[in-house]
C-alpha cells in the first residue's frame, strides 16, 4: 500500500512536468518556429469574455468563461482541436477586467490567483495536446482607451498597470518552454486608444489622439511589453515575443511609423496581423447575407495583401495572422465558397512562410462535439497540419502552396455578376457604398469598386461619370432575404479614379430619398479621398473624427466647411428602420 502510494504522490508532483517540459530550444530562429506551429485557432469567446459594467463579481472563473456563450473547456477539446489538424492555440484573456479590481476605480491590477491558475489549467491541456500555445490580453472591456486621455494621471496609470499586468503574467509562466508564446495586445494598439468606455476612463470621454501619436504610443507599448517579459528572466529571456501591429491592421501595420522593438534576445520576436478581408463576406452575420467572394480578382487580391507582411519576414522576423476567417453565420451555415477561401488563404500562409489561427467559437470546431462538423471545411485542415509536413522542406511546401494559388486563379471565373456596369479600366463610377445596420447586406464598400462585392438580391444602380454634371446612383433591397435594409452602420457616395479624373471635383448631394420619399439631412456633406485615387462623401460614417477634417482633407463645392458632416443620414429617422430602396443625387463639378 506504501508503494502505491508513493507511486500516486509522484505523479501528482510530476503533472506540471508532463503539461510542459519547460525546454527553450537554443538557436531556434522566430521564422523557424512558426514552420514548426503549423496551423492554429482561437479559442474565442472564451477566457476574454467579460462584462465591464458589473466589475470583478465571482471567484469563479468559470463564470466568466462561459458568459458569451462557451462551455468551460476541457482536455477533451483541446484533444479534439489537435486531432482536426491544430497544432497551435491562441488564448484570448481579460485580465483587467475578469481578474482584478476595476482599475479605474481602484487603481488595483493584481490579478486574481484563480484566473492565473484557470488559465494556466487551460494552457495545460493544450501542452498535453502538443500544442504551442499563445497567450494576449484582449479587448478586455476597453481599458486600452486609459491610454488615449487627456489627463496625464490615467494615461500614465495605464501604462503602470499594463506594465504591472505583464510582469505578474511572465513571472507565473516564466518556467514554461517556448512553446508557449506571449502576445502584447490584440486589436488595441492603434484607433482604440481611443475608445473610452465610462467604466475605465471617464475623465477623457473626448480625447483623441492623432495618428502620429498612436504610432509613437504603440512603439512604445510594445516595447515596454519586450522589456518586461525580458526583466523577468528564466525561460522568458529566450521566450518567443508576438509583436501587436498596428491595429493588427496589415496595411497600417506595412507603414514605416510601426516600428518593432528592439530585443535583447536575437531573432524571437514574431509580428500579429489579422486578415477577415472583405469583412463584407468574412464577417456577415448569416451566410445569406455575405457579398459574393469566387472571382479570379478574389484570389490575387488575397495573395497581394498577404504579401505586403513579406518584408517582415526578410528582417528575420516570424509572421502570425492572429485570427482570420470567413466566419460562420449565427445559423451555423458556412459561406458559399468557406472552403476554397480558407483553402486559398492557407496556400497563401505557405507560399509565404506565415502561420496562422483561425479565429472560432465553436463556428467550425464545435467544442461540444469536439469536431468539425463541416466536412468540406474539416477536409482542408485535416491536410495541413505539421505532422503531413513532417520530411518537406519549407522551399518544398512553399512552392505547393503559390501553385495552389494559381491554380485557384486560373480556374476562377473574371465576373461573378454578368449584370454589373462594363467601363473601361480607368473610367470613374459613381456608386453607393453600403452596410446595413446589422452588418447583414453589403455593397462594395471601400475605396475600390467592386461590383462583385455585393449581398445577393441588392440591385444596384451605378453610373459612369463622364465629367461634370447631375447624377443618381440607387439601391434596391426588396429582392434580399428579408426584402429591406434595416438602417445603415455605414454608407458613402463613391467614385472610382475621381481624384485622377477630376482632380479638385466635389460631390455636392441635392437629393436624398428613401423608399422614394426625400429626407432631410442632419449637416451638410463634404467631399474627401481615404486613399488618393477614389473621391467620396460620406452618407454615414461614425468613424470619422471630425476634428480633424479641414482644409487639407475636405472640399464642398460652395462656400466654407461650415456644418459639415460625416453623418448626414439620420439613423433616428423612421424611414431608415426599413429602407427598401435608397437613392442620392447630386452634382459633380470642380469647387466654385
Amino acid at each position: 500500500m506504501t508503494g502505491i502510494l508513493l507511486a500516486i504522490l509522484l505523479l501528482c508532483f510530476c503533472l506540471p512536468a508532463l503539461a510542459d517540459d519547460g525546454a527553450v530550444r537554443e538557436g531556434l530562429t522566430a521564422v523557424e518556429a512558426t514552420r514548426l506551429m503549423g496551423n492554429g485557432i482561437n479559442l474565442g469567446n472564451t477566457m476574454e469574455a467579460c462584462d465591464n459594467t458589473r466589475g470583478h463579481y465571482s471567484d469563479d472563473p468559470t463564470v466568466y468563461e462561459t458568459g458569451w456563450g462557451q462551455p468551460v473547456t476541457t482536455q477533451a477539446m483541446l484533444d479534439g482541436m489537435k486531432a482536426a489538424g491544430f497544432d497551435t492555440i491562441r488564448i484570448p484573456v481579460a485580465w483587467m477586467t475578469n481578474a482584478t479590481a476595476m482599475p479605474f476605480e481602484m487603481k488595483d491590477y493584481t490579478i486574481s490567483e484563480a484566473y492565473l491558475a484557470r488559465v494556466k489549467e487551460i494552457v495545460d491541456y493544450a501542452r498535453n495536446a502538443g500544442m504551442y500555445v499563445i497567450l494576449n490580453d484582449h479587448w478586455d472591456g476597453g481599458w486600452w482607451g486609459m491610454f488615449g486621455s487627456e489627463s496625464k494621471e490615467t494615461a500614465g496609470f495605464a501604462m503602470e498597470a499594463y506594465r504591472g499586468m505583464w510582469q505578474q503574467i511572465a513571472e507565473y509562466f516564466r518556467d514554461y518552454s517556448d512553446y508557449l508564446i506571449f502576445e502584447s495586445a490584440n486589436e488595441e494598439l492603434g484607433a482604440r486608444f481611443d475608445e473610452n468606455s465610462p467604466c475605465f476612463c471617464r475623465d477623457s470621454l473626448l480625447s483623441y489622439l492623432t495618428e502620429n501619436e498612436r504610432y509613437a504610443l504603440t512603439n512604445r507599448v510594445n516595447q515596454a511589453f519586450v522589456d518586461i517579459v525580458r526583466a523577468t528572466g528564466g525561460n522568458n529571456a529566450q521566450r518567443f515575443l508576438l509583436i501587436a501591429g498596428y491595429g493588427t491592421n496589415i496595411d497600417q501595420t506595412f507603414d514605416s511609423r510601426f516600428q518593432m522593438p528592439k530585443d535583447t534576445a536575437e531573432k524571437k520576436l514574431m509580428v500579429s496581423v489579422h486578415y477577415y478581408d472583405p469583412w463584407s463576406y468574412c464577417g456577415a452575420s448569416s451566410a445569406a447575407g455575405a457579398t459574393l467572394w469566387g472571382k479570379a480578382a478574389d484570389f490575387n487580391g488575397m495573395y497581394k495583401t498577404l504579401s505586403k507582411m513579406k518584408k517582415f519576414v526578410a528582417q528575420g522576423y516570424g509572421v502570425v495572422i492572429g485570427e482570420y476567417g470567413a466566419l460562420p453565420g449565427g445559423d451555423g451555415i458556412m459561406k458559399k465558397n468557406a472552403p476554397a477561401y480558407h483553402k486559398a488563404f492557407l496556400d497563401c500562409c505557405d507560399a509565404l512562410d506565415f502561420t496562422s489561427c483561425l479565429w472560432d467559437c465553436s463556428g467550425f470546431f464545435i467544442r461540444r462535439e469536439c469536431r468539425i462538423v463541416n466536412e468540406e471545411i474539416a477536409a482542408v485542415y485535416a491536410r495541413r497540419n505539421a505532422a503531413s509536413e513532417e520530411g518537406r522542406d519549407y522551399a518544398e511546401i512553399a512552392k505547393a502552396g503559390k501553385q495552389g494559388i494559381e491554380d485557384a486563379v486560373a480556374a476562377a471565373p473574371t465576373t461573378l455578376r454578368e449584370d454589373a456596369l462594363q467601363v473601361s479600366d480607368g473610367a470613374s463610377v459613381a456608386w453607393i457604398m453600403f452596410s446595413e445596420g446589422s452588418w447583414a447586406l453589403s455593397y462594395s464598400v471601400g475605396d475600390t469598386y467592386a461590383p462583385d462585392s455585393i449581398t445577393p438580391g441588392i440591385r444596384p444602380t451605378d453610373v459612369e461619370i463622364t465629367g461634370p454634371g447631375t447624377y443618381t446612383v440607387a439601391l434596391d433591397f426588396t429582392g434580399t432575404e428579408k426584402g429591406y435594409a434595416e438602417n445603415t452602420a455605414f454608407s458613402a457616395v463613391g467614385i472610382s479614379n475621381g481624384e485622377q479624373n477630376y482632380p479638385g471635383y466635389c460631390i455636392h448631394i441635392t437629393e436624398c430619398r428613401v423608399n422614394g420619399e426625400p429626407v432631410k439631412f442632419k449637416g451638410r456633406n463634404y467631399t474627401c479621398s481615404d486613399d488618393g485615387k477614389c473621391t467620396r462623401t460620406n452618407l454615414f460614417n461614425e468613424w470619422v473624427n471630425m476634428k480633424t477634417v479641414g482644409k487639407d482633407t475636405a472640399r464642398v463645392l460652395y462656400g466654407d466647411l461650415t456644418g459639415i458632416s460625416a453623418t448626414v443620414l439620420d439613423r433616428a429617422n423612421p424611414a431608415m428602420e426599413r429602407i427598401e430602396t435608397l437613392e442620392v443625387t447630386f452634382t459633380y463639378a470642380p469647387r466654385k
